[in-house]
């Protein structure tokens, strides 16, 4: 392992828990693998706010649309056994859909190019308000025509990959969810990890919860509801060291796989870019793709009521990350973005030298945390507020044991200006001095703060008139 690698997880792990604490998330779980070793498995939170339980890595999370690449990948190892081909119309496994779709093939619905409509006309399985599709429900949604032209563009369907679902189970001569299990997570040698709840016996279930926002606290959403036909759009049930295990096998550089080098080049290939979406994207058989902080990715997310996930693939540097959060308004997305960012930093400056190792730690003022961050022969300093706690991070150069300058700033910041430790008779640190700027320990802050603001948030004292006789 690289040595810039540790520092870096062991940023991401302070930085992921802070942001736990400011967003009152319920639970999150995080997974990183190195080649094909897992380099640091986490649990922070609860699995249910309710009972308490704490949550651990070996709660499963709906994983939802991670499913897509499972799928994909059983479509992949069918066509290696010639049983399939990408270009086969879907008509020549699936009877009773509409002609315009019985045209569309196998590649079209996995790149998400077929054109079918997305959910049907009432996407409510994905609120909790009815159940989720039955075959026969899905059949008869696909009797209508596609909603756009096929091939014409990027559109994510779930019905899309529910039909691709029907196409295994018409190959293979046996259900989806036996198939499947048996043929791609058996295979890749994952034990945490289903096609759709329930689960077995004595597995934890991470429960889901519903946003703050509509009452003012969260609710347990169960999450141990099966997704029937839909299963294969957003079923599966996983812990985020089994991702990052399936996924690393996915790319094109991995030793082991379930998949030949070329299913799993066809399977990351940029086919399709997101149009009219704010970041540039991509999708290819199964897999989203992109470039973050100038390294490029492969993956995918998940969003299913409760639960938001999401499993970055970076291949250069042969690491895959996977993080998992149990609420509908969870941050799993914004994080796993974070953790590029700060991990992309380190293998940029590398591992902190001995001159600047000691200058690490998170100090604040009363308007919040700082992070003195030291990598290579500088010292970053963070903000573990946002979600890339490096942008627009200011450096400073160690000039002496305790002075430095800070030698790259933005211009609203303090370029130029010095910076100053303070130490106890012991030796400790007690403070530091970011050019005017002073930062404590958060203790010290907080004490402060109600002394200085306390009087003020006081409830009033409650005056009692005499009733007039």
């Amino acid at each position: 392992m690289e040595r810039w690698l540790q520092p870096a997880l062991d940023y991401i792990s302070t930085w992921i828990e802070f942001q736990m604490r400011g967003s009152q998330q319920p639970g999150c779980v995080f997974a990183v693998a190195h080649r094909d070793q897992i380099v640091v498995e986490r649990a922070i939170g609860y699995a249910d706010i309710v009972s308490k339980e704490k949550l651990t890595a070996r709660h499963r999370f709906r994983v939802a649309s991670h499913s897509k690449s499972f799928v994909a990948a059983g479509l992949m190892k069918l066509r290696e056994q010639r049983k399939l081909r990408l270009d086969d119309p879907v008509g020549q496994y699936v009877a009773s859909v509409h002609p315009q779709i019985a045209e569309t093939t196998i590649g079209e619905l996995l790149s998400h190019s077929a054109g079918i409509i997305r959910d049907g006309l009432d996407a409510g399985q994905f609120q909790g308000a009815r159940p989720f599709f039955s075959r026969k429900e899905l059949i008869a949604d696909l009797q209508k025509p596609p909603a756009i032209d096929p091939n014409t563009r990027f559109k994510y369907s779930n019905h899309g990959y529910g039909l691709l679902g029907l196409v295994i189970e018409a190959v293979a001569g046996e259900p989806y969810r036996a198939w499947i299990k048996r043929e791609i997570v058996d295979e890749a040698g994952l034990r945490e990890t289903s096609p759709d709840a329930p689960i077995a016996s004595g597995a934890l279930l991470a429960k889901g919860h519903t946003p703050q926002i509509h009452l003012g606290r969260r609710l347990v959403v169960p999450g141990d509801y099966t997704t029937d036909a839909i299963a294969p759009a957003a079923g599966f049930v996983s812990t985020a060291a089994d991702l990052v295990r399936f996924f690393a096998q996915l790319s094109p550089r991995a030793k082991r796989s379930v998949l030949t080098v070329a299913s799993r080049r066809e399977m990351v290939r940029r086919q399709w870019r997101n149009p009219n979406a704010a970041f540039e994207g991509y999708y290819g058989l199964g897999i989203s793709s992109g470039t973050a902080a100038g390294w490029d990715w492969f993956g995918h997310g998940g969003a299913l009521h409760g639960y938001i996930s999401r499993t970055i693939v970076i291949p250069d540097q042969e690491l895959t990350l996977s993080v998992l959060t149990n609420a509908t308004d969870g941050l799993a997305g914004f994080w796993g973005d974070g953790m590029i960012h700060i991990l992309r930093a380190f293998a940029n400056r590398g591992a902190p030298s001995r001159r600047v190792r000691d200058w690490g730690g998170r100090w604040w003022t009363t308007w919040g945390a700082v992070d003195f961050l030291p990598m290579g022969n500088i010292v970053m300093v963070a903000n573990p507020h946002t979600f890339n706690p490096l942008l627009e991070a200011s450096e400073i150069e160690i000039t002496g044991r305790d002075k430095g300058r800070i030698v790259l700033a933005a211009g609203y910041q303090s370029y130029g200006e010095p910076v100053r430790r303070l130490r106890s008779k012991s030796g400790a640190t007690t403070e530091i001095w970011l050019s005017s700027i002073r930062l404590r320990p958060e203790s010290k802050v907080a004490t402060e703060m109600k002394r200085r603001f306390g009087a003020a948030n006081r409830p009033a004292k409650r005056r009692y008139a005499l009733a007039p006789r």
